[in-house]
This record gives structure tokens, C-alpha cells and sequence, in this order.
């Protein structure tokens, strides 16, 4: 157990490492969304309460972090292509040490990004800055590990020319079927059944009711929670699983 937690603590810090020698992309992971926080707030706040601070900033951290897939995936398959995970096979590491150690480099990112956006917004709102807001930090955590799983699901199916394709799906999909960025009266009643099924939907709605409060914590907190961590467990078992395939066949 000593021995498994020391491989994992290491290739964590190997994954930090190598994400911290690409800042152009953290710079595009971070400062992009943050770019949209400021000018869809003073754009758009005063025409409809979807672009209020308290429905936004949750929003734009969950669309954020949908980037974070292609992130880990074009990681995982550079990983792939080069020898350091053919050296890697050899040793007594498993393969949930290495999905660990992905997943826990990336968690810090997530929380910087977090908290960057949060106290931007309270310093553009400041009846933003509340109790709640911790607890979206905290929270938000859970919904990159969403994305983390889709990354770690496309890194181990896709080699690095194609990740980034199959990634934008990921980005796609929160920016469409999320609700975010448009009104949801009149839109057929079956498309939005299904944005309520994926994943979406409920990782927006889950950050967003978590930072503004509800009258109905079932419905608008643990019920969409369930579903993004229903999601979250099969996509990750899904990308071990692949994972695991590909190491035992190379």
C-alpha cells in the first residue's frame, strides 16, 4: 500500500510538472473563460438573470472545465506515444496508478481555476462573495472530475492526432446541451428531457444552485449530483478499463 501511494505521489508530480511546462495552454485553460465571465456579466446581466453573477460564474467555471479533457487526453496519449509509458509498464505500477496520477495532478488546476473565478466575480459583484461560495469551490471539484474522466476516456482510446476531435465533443456538449448560454422556454420538451439525462446539464445546474441557494435541495442539488457522479464512475471505469487493455497488450 506504502509502495502504490509513493508510485502514484510520483507520477502526480511528474503530470504537475509537465502540465506546468505548457503555459500557453493553462493560460487558454484559464484565461479565456475568464475573459467570457467579464464581458458576458457586463454584456448581458441587465437583460436577463441567466447572466447574473450568481448563474454565470458557476456556469463558466463548469464550461472551463470542460477543456480540461482535451487537456488530460492529449497528455495521456503524448504519454502513449513516447517511451515513458513503455518504461512505466514494467514496473510493478498498476493501472489505476497511473489513471491516479492524472487525476490528481489536474485537481489543482481545477481548484486555482475555481477560485480565480469566483473572486473575480465577487470583486465585479460583491453580493457574489458569500458561505456558498466556498462550498462552489469545494463542490466544483466534483465536476472536473467529470471532465478529467472524459479527458482519461479519450487519452486512452485516441492517439494525440485525433484526442483533440473527439475532445471538442466534451466542449461542445457543455456549451450546447448546458442551457447556459440561452433561455430554455420554448425549446422542445423531449430535447430538454435530454439534457436533463446527459451530464450537461445537471454539472451546471448542480455549481449553480450550490452558489445561489434553493428552495429544493433533492431536486436542484443532490438529484443533478447523482447524475454527474453516475456519469463520473462509469466514464472513469470506462477509461481504466481501456487503459488497462492497451498496457497489458503492449
Amino acid at each position: 500500500m506504502r509502495a502504490a501511494a509513493k508510485r502514484i505521489f510520483t507520477l502526480t508530480k511528474r503530470n504537475l510538472k509537465e502540465i506546468l511546462r505548457d503555459p500557453i495552454s493553462l493560460i487558454f485553460l484559464l484565461g479565456m473563460p475568464l475573459i467570457m465571465l467579464i464581458l458576458f456579466y457586463y454584456i448581458f446581466h441587465n437583460l436577463t438573470s441567466q447572466f447574473e453573477m450568481r448563474y454565470l460564474a458557476p456556469g463558466i467555471i463548469v464550461f472551463s472545465q470542460a477543456f480540461m479533457a482535451l487537456f488530460v487526453g492529449l497528455l495521456m496519449s503524448l504519454d502513449r506515444a513516447s517511451a515513458f509509458l513503455a518504461r512505466l509498464y514494467v514496473t510493478p505500477a498498476a493501472s489505476y496508478e497511473f489513471i491516479l496520477g492524472y487525476v490528481l495532478a489536474m485537481l489543482p488546476v481545477s481548484l486555482v481555476q475555481s477560485v480565480l473565478f469566483f473572486v473575480t466575480a465577487g470583486i465585479i459583484d460583491p453580493s457574489f462573495f458569500s458561505v456558498n461560495m466556498i462550498f462552489g469551490v469545494l463542490c466544483s471539484l466534483i465536476t472536473a472530475l467529470l471532465y478529467i474522466g472524459f479527458g482519461i476516456l479519450f487519452g486512452s482510446v485516441c492517439n494525440e492526432k485525433s484526442v483533440g476531435g473527439i475532445a471538442s465533443v466534451a466542449i461542445a456538449g457543455q456549451s450546447v446541451l448546458s442551457g447556459m448560454w440561452f433561455p430554455l422556454e420554448g425549446i422542445n420538451k423531449n430535447v430538454i428531457t435530454v439534457m436533463n439525462i446527459l451530464p450537461f446539464r445537471p454539472a451546471s445546474q448542480f455549481l449553480q444552485h450550490i452558489v445561489s441557494g434553493t428552495d429544493s435541495i433533492f431536486t436542484d442539488i443532490i438529484k443533478p449530483l447523482l447524475i454527474v457522479v453516475a456519469y463520473t464512475v462509469v466514464i472513469m471505469t470506462a477509461g481504466m478499463l481501456v487503459y488497462n487493455a492497451k498496457m497489458k497488450r503492449q
